[in-house]
């Protein structure tokens, strides 16, 4: 029997070494699942820690602690033939469509160079048919198979980013900022086509973004990241209507509002203070320099994620 969740992340952590004695926390402790079929959105501000989680996930980077269970198999423990199998279920749509896709290469070769490493299709022929139904899958035609990357624009790049995740069949997708580089028409037309491949395929997705718009449109449940940390997570609509974390209050009060009117009246909650550094993390909340309900036990007591209601969940020692 298939397990709800498709994917349990448990105390994970990534860190860099950057100087004698000097440790980044990139991603530092932190615990989420993603239901089989859904999306969690990942918003933060740059730096957070957002990227270094999805290519922790997907084995781009070694994770330094932790676990993740991915349908029932902890990846961290698995050997190189079986992380090869699970690899092939996860995969990722990177932020720049321009860099992402190797320049010396046809878009035929990018997309079947999957194909290749994990056996599909038993030959060039038959490689190549996969690769015209999946362009023509993302919007794309037979023809382009045989064009560079340069030859196209940034949104056509990043369905040939699109075409090349799905052709493997994965079950998980990490979408890394996939539409922050594009054209905001663009970027409806992306995020649109990967909700209908959910719809049809029962994809699921860490959908990383900036956008706090399109990330609550395609998401389920979401995440708030500050400094390696989560800070708040839960159902997408229950974090936006009803945000508990300081920060998630300031970031969603700066998301512009539609109606004029009501854009006038509108108050942004500016995030003012200092930025404390990831580099050798001081105890206490990483947030309580910026904070407008700081209180002494911020500067000394990290936060655990509690649960304030519903499976809303937030770190903070001031909740109202």
């Amino acid at each position: 029997m298939l397990s709800e969740q498709i994917l349990e992340v448990k105390n994970l952590k990534k860190y860099f070494d950057v100087g004698p004695r000097q440790v980044l926390k990139a991603v530092d402790d932190i615990s989420f699942s993603i239901k089989r079929g859904s999306t969690l959105g990942l918003v933060g501000e740059s730096g957070c820690g957002k990227t270094t989680v999805g290519r922790t996930l997907v084995s781009l980077y070694e994770a330094d602690g932790g676990e993740i269970i991915f349908d029932g198999k902890d990846i961290m423990s698995a050997n190189k033939k079986e992380l090869k199998q699970l690899t092939r279920r996860m995969q990722m749509i990177y932020q720049d469509p321009y860099a992402s896709l190797n320049p010396f290469f046809t878009v035929g070769e990018i997309i079947s160079e999957g194909l290749i490493i994990h056996k599909i299709g038993a030959n060039k022929k038959e490689r190549m048919e996969i690769v015209y139904e999946l362009l023509e899958l993302v919007g794309l035609h037979r023809e382009h198979a045989n064009r560079f990357p340069h030859e196209f624009s940034g949104g056509q790049r990043q369905r040939v980013g699109i075409a090349r995740s799905l052709a493997v069949e994965p079950e998980f997708i990490v979408c890394d900022e996939a539409i922050s580089a594009l054209d905001v028409s663009i970027q409806a037309q992306i995020v649109n086509l990967l909700v209908d491949f959910q719809d049809k395929m029962g994809l699921t997705y860490l959908f990383i973004a900036h956008d706090l718009s399109m990330v609550r449109y395609i998401s389920d449940r979401t995440a708030v990241m500050y400094l390696g940390k989560l800070v708040e997570l839960g159902d997408g609509d229950e974090v936006y209507s009803h945000p508990v974390h300081p920060y998630t209050q300031g970031l969603l009060s700066a998301v512009p509002i539609a109606d004029p009117r009501r854009e006038r009246s509108h108050k942004v909650q500016l995030l003012e203070g200092e930025v404390q550094s990831p580099i050798n993390p001081k105890p206490g909340c990483r947030f309580f320099k910026r904070c407008p309900k700081a209180t002494g036990i911020c500067s000394e007591v990290t936060p655990e994620l509690i649960d304030v209601g519903s499976g809303h969940m937030a770190a903070c020692h001031n909740i109202d």
